[in-house]
């Protein structure tokens, strides 16, 4: 694979990293609720930068207006998930007192808007390494017409278990999500890792779990040292920690990933050419 210049979007990513990181860090009292996103955008512009070293394209190179709109799209996905969170509080922010409800809605909002591009990027990134990128053919899943009904009912009965009895089926909040969407992609013909596996082609699963596990080591690490941060509150798996969060918990973000790009081809249809997460 032929490498190519590092961007100037890459060091200026790096440049916010260098100084956004020990402020997150270092700085006494709330700091974290304006320095999250520039940190953030950091993240994604270096990332951006890497993949178009490595394969000489990105996503903000192929198109930066689409690059821009994972971050308008980001927040109001991850605030769904917000919303999912009033009933089973796994999750709550230190610091959150300090701030008016108006207040905590917009800087949530823009910390929320990184959370899309950064996935995205890095899930690029590790796409371009071999072990993804030459992957051979794995194992065919095909799945019958009835089988997206069953998979999208599915869906609907993981949500309802969780809004009802949260305390034992709080994991389907990384499930039941996906396999609404991607049922309702199969149907409108948008890209859907359904077509994907029914080819034995894995490798934009691969990239979006080995993409979102480095992200999320970031996040967490991140947020260990910051304030406001988050914290933890997830039952029977309340061990073994790395950073905040369980070590268990980190499974839930591989369904995350693909709840993500479901959502991503739902919203785009046939206009989200240029993703290249698998290319």
């Amino acid at each position: 694979m032929k490498k190519h210049k590092f961007p100037l979007h890459g060091w200026i990513g790096l440049t916010l990293i260098a100084i956004f990181w020990p402020v997150n860090w270092l700085l006494d009292g709330l700091r974290t609720h304006w320095a999250f996103f520039p940190l953030w955008l950091g993240y994604a512009l270096t990332v951006d930068g890497l993949v178009y070293t490595r394969k000489g394209t990105s996503l903000s190179a192929r198109n930066w207006k689409k690059f821009a709109g994972l971050f308008l799209l980001s927040a109001p996905v991850w605030w769904l998930f917000e919303l999912f969170n009033l009933r089973l509080q796994n999750w709550a922010y230190m610091g959150r007192e300090s701030f008016t409800n108006l207040e905590y809605a917009l800087l949530a909002s823009l910390s929320f808007s990184t959370v899309i591009p950064a996935v995205f990027g890095t899930a690029e990134l590790m796409g371009t390494f071999d072990f993804i990128r030459t992957r051979k053919r794995g194992i065919k899943l095909g799945i019958p017409p009835w089988g997206v009904w069953v998979f999208f009912l599915m869906g609907w009965v993981m949500l309802g278990l969780m809004l009802i009895w949260p305390r034992y089926f709080f994991p389907f909040v990384w499930l039941s999500v996906y396999f609404i969407i991607d049922a309702v992609n199969v149907w409108l013909g948008n890209p859907n890792l359904k077509t994907e596996l029914e080819r034995g082609d894995w490798r934009v699963v691969w990239a979006l779990w080995s993409g979102v596990l480095v992200t999320a080591f970031f996040w967490e690490m991140w947020n260990y040292y910051s304030y406001p941060k988050w914290v933890y509150h997830v039952p029977f798996v309340d061990f073994a920690h790395i950073f905040e969060m369980p070590l268990l918990g980190y499974g839930g973000y591989l369904p995350f990933a693909m709840e993500l790009f479901a959502v991503y081809n739902l919203v785009m249809g046939a206009r989200n050419q240029g993703l290249g997460i698998r290319d």
